[in-house]
């Protein structure tokens, strides 16, 4: 029965990773960014949700409600400000950008809120929990599962059924041929950017109810999003799914063993994955 919680456990948070991970998968997907600020933005936004509750007396579901809109404008502005003019096939470019914007995030998280851990009240949502037969399930686990399975349907349903969509899939088959169509790849690559940093704006409140946060946390949470991306291959939105579920319950396994072998059973399926199937679990499905 405790390999069975374990597997629950790990597929639990496994929707936390999930949330990671979607973003990233769209800007790799659509402009070929990996987006090694992906963590630190995460951070940002956590800091900017515990803010909003703390000086507006906002509940954690209030601050998501607003700091999502507020992340999607953000990730517009940057990348009509910045990205779109290192976006091209040379991925270094990007890589030198964003690693700088992550230095930048972090230092100025130090600044404004020193290196103290902070969290976001839940009002006892943290410790809630369901009963499953012989078995506890918190509820705020629950309900981010919950929520990553519908942004990852809400997402592939835009990416298939809507004009934007096409403009995204456009895009990153051809930037130049989708803009003989009258497509602007430009704005496009900010809606997609947009849409990715606003699916962080939900998984910061849920990252800053579920633990504490620190401005040095960004480098670790990135490597979950990218372990997670890997795994299930890059650009696919289902496989970051995916891969996100394989990732927590190899991390709740290990963790069953001994507690220090969390993430390093985590680590160890992404290094096996890679030497075994570099293109990732689901390859053929790029969006």
């Amino acid at each position: 029965m405790q390999w069975l919680d374990a597997v629950i456990q790990g597929v639990l948070l496994g929707g936390l990773y999930a949330q990671y991970a979607l973003g990233m998968s769209l800007m790799f997907g659509v402009m070929r960014i990996v987006n090694t600020a992906h963590g630190d933005l995460l951070v940002l936004l956590a800091f900017v949700a515990i803010t909003l509750a703390a000086h507006l007396g906002l509940g954690p579901f209030a601050s998501m409600a607003l700091l999502t809109p507020l992340a999607a404008v953000g990730g517009y502005a940057l990348q009509r400000g910045l990205l779109n003019r290192v976006v091209g096939s040379d991925p270094l470019p990007s890589l030198i950008a964003t690693f700088g914007l992550s230095l930048a995030i972090q230092n100025l998280l130090l600044e404004l809120f020193s290196a103290d851990a902070r969290s976001l009240p839940g009002g006892g949502l943290e410790a809630a929990s369901l009963g499953l037969g012989p078995l506890r399930v918190g509820l705020l686990p629950l309900q981010i599962f919950v929520a990553a399975l519908m942004l990852t349907v809400a997402v592939q349903l835009l990416l298939q059924r809507t004009a934007f969509g096409r403009a995204l899939r456009a895009s990153a088959a051809d930037a130049d041929a989708a803009a003989t169509t009258g497509v602007n790849p430009r704005h496009v690559y900010a809606g997609a950017t947009a849409l990715a940093v606003g699916v962080l704006g939900v998984a910061a409140v849920f990252q800053a109810l579920r633990v504490t946060v620190s401005p040095a946390d960004g480098p670790g949470q990135l490597i979950y999003a990218f372990e997670a991306v890997i795994i299930g291959g890059m650009g696919s939105i289902w496989g970051g799914f995916l891969g996100a579920m394989a990732l927590g319950v190899a991390q709740a396994l290990g963790a069953r063993v001994d507690a220090g072998w969390g993430p390093l059973t985590g680590h160890v399926l992404f290094l096996a994955i890679l030497a075994v199937r570099p293109q990732g679990l689901i390859s053929n499905v790029r969006r």
